[in-house]
């Protein structure tokens, strides 16, 4: 059988230049060597005469002229008169020494020059040049494009440009079913390269289902997974169970992946664990928790791992089973990590295994481990965390339950941060004398350990205001870990509070030479540059911090600030949109906002950020205040009663909120809700004298009998008042004189201090020469009355230093007009 594949070459007329070697002469046996006569007379003697030479043939023994040092020529012959080679004597052949020499063949016979390698041949006819219209070479261009298109969509896909691998796809889909209809017809369908096929439609589908076209992505899988020429495609139905799973279809998604479980061989192991556990998390993400810890269960029974662990624990947490959370706990603990720690010490002083351990302790494989391990401690820590309080009668004997069993685990480092983050938990549970105890007990451990709680300490004592506390333990944690930059932090935290911005800003710096992302080191030296004035790097500080964070509200405010410091509104208008942008709801951002527009002179931008500072937060007096001011200045009295009144509700105490209001009545004309609220806030504060100078201007002006009694409640008043005065100038000075001098000065600024005796003379003659009933009101008599009276809506106020408010306070409200067509009762 083995032969029918061997094909002998056919024989040619063509020179061999290795042939005849294999012929054999029987004269060439040494066995009857002794038979033969001529032989033993040549052996006898070497002097005999020796035959001519007559070969038949030519032979390497072929007399040839043999040139003399003096140019003759002479035949070679035997000087012993022997047959040469190949001689033929007495019809016997002398034997020859080998049976052809080296070079020469049949054809060197007949003439032919000496050729060994066939050279006079020439060289080899030039190759068939190939046809590029041929169809075989348009498929494999064709072929080779469409392999092009899917390697640039998945390197496109792989750099986050999902647009454009989604397009290579769709081009690479394209000219695929074009390379098929070509093959068919020069082809026939077997011929066709489904490996090609099935990598377009898959990529296509993966860059369907990353740019979120779950429609289309499903429909490609379908074809793929349809077609009985593609082997293992129901492996894909795996990507369809996912599809459905970001859509929240979880019973499709469950039919999928159970479907695709089918599809694996049991000897593949790793993909089946897989699968269940996406079969796992769908139950859970469906609340089914029962199913899902079924398919933990299994998956911890045959290949236990950190994930199915964790899900496992949250399972059982999530159903309330106690008992089942410690044992899926323990079994989390019990899954290797698989990880060999000695292999990065270097156990002898051989300087090459030296040199190997240093290549290998930052390798990738040596980052993959702790990344693993990283993973191991967040997930065994968070399990911890969220089943403490819940597996025993208290959080502390849940914690306790949780160190034990972890400290008889191969994690026995995370002991000490589950103490402290059962502190923690007193903390948030405001039980912070247990949380220091806890901490204070830490604080005999390792070096690690130590600055940990020491620095918790610190923070809490600073917290508390007990600076020296706080110093103390920031002082144990920086010296227990120097490199620790919330020690560091700490500890200028503790120095600037005391006022020593320089000693504190080289805290910070050194702990961000520590650790250079220590946001809070950052944050801290940009707050003490500014207490220093050096605000130039202070915005260097901020910006370099925003930079890190680029949505954190506090650190764009800080920003804005010191661009206001800086005297650039603009700027700081700016920053401040910003933090607009990120909390939107901030009400001392929003009255900040009003404030740099209200310096700028900008009236309805700075009304608009006011406005809405006070729909979030109503209480803030600044506010409130500027509102009314506002509105009193665009002459909307009205609106401005609303303000007022919020404003009297939150300082109740303060006469000026309530006599604001009764301004504002009288100014938009509502004379008898002017009338009541003076009243009542006469009855409220009955020793105001100003509320008394208003009733008795507003009573005589509508010809009430009340303004006889609030004028002699007036007068009293202002008596009592002068009289009180007297009595402390007469203090001050001890002397008559000085005091006769004093009343002197006080008649004479009456029209300032307003005195008892002048005043109530002026009064009573006003009061007489107020017309008559009949006679229209004019506005000459409101001058009358007092031309020394000034309304509370001006000095009494405590407004932001802005135009508006300089104006209203410059308003002579005494010289108001009540109204030209209001006639006294």
């Amino acid at each position: 059988v083995m032969m029918q594949n061997v094909h002998l070459a056919p024989e040619t007329d063509e020179d061999d230049l290795y042939s005849g070697y294999n012929d054999y002469n029987p004269i060439y046996d040494v066995e009857e060597l002794e038979n033969d006569a001529a032989f033993q007379q040549a052996v006898r003697t070497s002097h005999g005469r020796r035959p001519p030479i007559t070969a038949k043939i030519s032979s390497t023994a072929v007399t040839r002229p043999i040139a003399t040092g003096y140019g003759s020529k002479t035949s070679l012959a035997s000087s012993i008169g022997r047959p040469m080679t190949g001689a033929i004597q007495d019809g016997v052949t002398r034997p020859m020494t080998a049976v052809r020499a080296a070079g020469f063949t049949k054809a060197a016979l007949r003439g032919s020059a000496f050729d060994p390698l066939g050279q006079s041949r020439g060289p080899a006819p030039p190759l068939e040049a190939k046809k590029k219209d041929s169809p075989e070479e348009k498929i494999k261009q064709l072929e080779k494009e469409v392999n092009e298109l899917v390697e640039e969509s998945c390197i496109a896909s792989s750099c986050g440009d999902l647009k454009l691998a989604l397009e290579k796809a769709k081009d690479a889909g394209r000219k695929e079913r074009v390379l098929v209809r070509q093959r068919e017809q020069v082809t026939t369908p077997e011929n066709i390269n489904l490996d090609l096929t099935y990598s377009v439609l898959f990529n296509l589908a993966s860059q369907y289902s990353v740019n979120e076209m779950y429609a289309e992505a499903l429909n490609t899988y379908q074809v793929i997974v349809k077609n009985k020429m593609f082997n293992n495609a129901g492996i894909l139905k795996m990507n369809m169970g996912n599809i459905y799973l970001k859509q929240r279809n979880y019973s499709k998604a469950i039919k999928f992946y159970r479907m695709a479980l089918d599809q694996v061989p049991s000897v593949n192991k790793q993909m089946r664990i897989k699968i269940m556990q996406n079969i796992g998390v769908t139950f859970i993400q469906a609340g089914q928790y029962s199913d899902a810890i079924n398919s933990y269960e299994h998956i911890m029974s045959m290949a236990p791992n950190l994930k199915a662990g964790y899900n496992l624990t949250i399972c059982y947490f999530a159903v309330g089973d106690r008992e089942k959370m410690k044992k899926a706990f323990q079994k989390l603990i019990a899954v290797p990590l698989e990880i060999d720690e000695d292999k990065y010490i270097s156990p002898s002083d051989d300087p090459h295994t030296n040199l190997v351990t240093e290549a290998i302790k930052n390798d990738h494989l040596r980052q993959m481990e702790r990344e693993r391990k990283a993973m191991a401690e967040k997930y065994i820590m968070t399990s911890a965390k969220l089943i403490a309080p819940v597996i025993e009668t208290s959080f502390a004997a849940g914690y306790d339950w949780c160190v034990e069993v972890v400290k008889a685990s191969q994690y026995v480092e995370l002991a000490n941060d589950l103490e402290i983050n059962k502190a923690v938990t007193y903390l948030r549970q405001k039980d912070y004398n247990q949380a220091v105890e806890i901490l204070k007990m830490l604080e005999k451990k390792d070096s690690r350990v130590k600055s940990a709680a020491a620095t918790n300490l610190s923070a809490l004592y600073y917290m508390g205001k007990d600076f020296a506390q706080a110093s103390s333990y920031a002082d144990i944690a920086v010296n227990s870990d120097r490199y620790n930059p919330a020690a560091l932090t700490n500890k200028g935290n503790t120095v600037f509070a005391n006022g020593d911005y320089e000693k504190a800003a080289e805290f910070y710096k050194e702990a961000l030479r520590n650790d250079s992302s220590c946001t809070e080191a950052l944050y801290n030296i940009g707050l003490t540059y500014e207490k220093l004035n050096r605000l130039d790097e202070a915005l260097d500080c901020f910006l370099k911090l925003h930079a890190i964070l680029r949505n954190s509200a506090e650190v764009l405010y800080q920003i804005a600030n010191i661009y206001e410091l800086m005297e650039n509104p603009s700027q700081a208008i700016e920053w401040l949109m910003q933090v607009v942008s990120v909390v939107p709801t901030d009400p001392q951002v929003l009255s900040k906002l009003g404030e740099l527009y209200d310096h700028e002179g900008d009236k309805s931008q700075a009304f608009q950020y006011y406005y809405e500072s006070y729909r979030y937060f109503p209480c803030n007096m600044e506010v409130i205040e500027w509102l009314g001011a506002y509105y009193i200045d665009t002459q909307f009295w009205e609106k401005a009663i609303q303000y007022f009144e919020r404003a009297s509700l939150i300082q109740p105490t303060q006469v000026k909120w309530q006599l604001m209001v009764a301004s504002c009545f009288r100014r938009s004309g509502n004379y008898q809700k002017a009338l009541d609220t003076y009243k009542d806030t006469h009855r409220k504060f009955p020793e105001n004298v100003e509320c008394l100078r208003f009733l008795v201007r507003l009573c005589t002006d509508l010809g009430l009998k009340d303004a006889q009694e609030y004028a002699r409640k007036l007068k009293r008043l202002e008596k009592m008042k002068e009289i009180r005065e007297q009595r402390i100038k007469s203090g001050r000075d001890g002397s008559g004189g000085s005091r006769g001098k004093r009343e002197g000065s006080a008649s004479g600024d009456s029209g300032q201090n307003y005195s008892a005796s002048s005043k109530g003379e002026r009064l009573s003659a006003r009061l007489r020469a107020l017309p008559g009933t009949n006679e229209p009101y004019e506005s000459s008599s409101n001058k009358e009355i007092d031309a020394s009276y000034v309304d509370p809506l001006g000095p009494q106020i405590e407004r932001p230093k802005t135009a508006a408010k300089k104006r209203i306070d410059e308003d002579d409200f005494a010289d108001e007009e009540l109204g030209d067509d209001l006639l006294p009762e």
